[in-house]
């Protein structure tokens, strides 16, 4: 049995990349929207995806879960969001991490980046940046489109209009390179989001993943699931040899022997691959001893 999962763990990691991009074009199918710079508005829209993916894409199926959840906190009639909070323990109790590794567009569009030629720079002596990720989410998600509004007690959703690079990749740039309207009208915070996602872009190529790891409100939320995720990275003692080989494969710096359900792991399937004794699969319902 251990064998078979083994053998199945290997192959959804070696396909990784092309799952990465299968869900990419699941979660932005209206292709031809992109050259219309029109926005696709139909009942889907209503319907959160997975991953960070803008709203404001003309290409996007549905709603990005983090614009969702801020468009209703920041609402003048908020209370509490049922239908979000319930997908985000939904997802994050069935997959964790997971949807970072495989199913979220801009973490596909990041590791497409690093593998650009070019020097690389191993992020495990930044690990304290990993916590700027929560203080975005309690700050930029959650606290300011709640308490700062406007006359009518709307909020704006802070870390879409001004932190997020996915909505100036996805939405402000191929809106604007369609709509000579919108180009007229883009102004200085326009300017200052490409200067962010000029950095997110730069940072990729050096470092693996510096969004997910240090800014992502989206893997702040999914990570709090990953010790009690259904699908977990399962370790078999009995076939580890202690080689090490599979921490030294994580580009995440989880150390793998010991939290193969850190918050950072990502489920990429680096470690599975890596290991020379076949010790490491999914496991799915499993339990998340190592």
């Amino acid at each position: 049995m251990d064998k078979e999962k083994n053998l199945l763990s290997k192959k959804i990691a070696g396909i990784r990349g092309w799952i990465q991009a299968g869900a990419t074009l699941l979660t932005n199918i209206h292709i031809p929207n992109l050259f219309k710079a029109t926005i696709y508005q139909g009942n889907a829209k209503t319907v959160c995806v997975p991953g960070l993916n803008c709203y404001s894409c003309p290409a996007a199926t549905g709603a990005c879960p983090i614009g969702a959840f801020q468009a209703v906190v920041g609402s003048s009639s908020f209370k509490f969001s049922y239908y979000i909070t319930g997908f985000f323990i939904l997802l994050g109790v069935t997959l964790g991490r997971f949807i970072c590794g495989f199913l979220c567009p801009f973490g596909w569009f990041q590791d497409l980046l690093h593998k650009i030629p070019g020097k690389k720079i191993s992020t495990a002596r930044l690990k304290p940046l990993r916590y700027l990720k929560y203080i975005i989410l309690i700050i930029f998600v959650i606290l300011l489109p709640m308490f700062v509004t406007n006359s009518i007690g709307m909020g704006d959703p802070f870390f879409c209009k001004y932190i997020c690079p996915q909505g100036v990749l996805e939405g402000a740039i191929p809106l604007s390179l369609g709509n000579a309207a919108i180009r007229s009208a883009l102004g200085t915070l326009f300017s200052f989001k490409c200067v962010i996602l000029i950095a997110v872009v730069v940072l990729s190529v050096i470092f693996y993943r510096p969004f997910c790891k240090w800014i992502c409100p989206l893997g702040a939320i999914y990570s709090l699931f990953n010790k009690v995720s259904f699908l977990s990275i399962k370790v078999e003692n009995s076939k580890c040899i202690g080689c090490g080989q599979c921490s030294t494969a994580c580009k995440m710096d989880v150390d793998v022997c010991k939290t193969p359900d850190h918050p950072e792991c990502i489920r990429c399937g680096a470690c599975i691959k890596a290991c020379p004794k076949d010790a490491i699969h999914y496991e799915f319902m499993g339990n998340h001893s190592s």
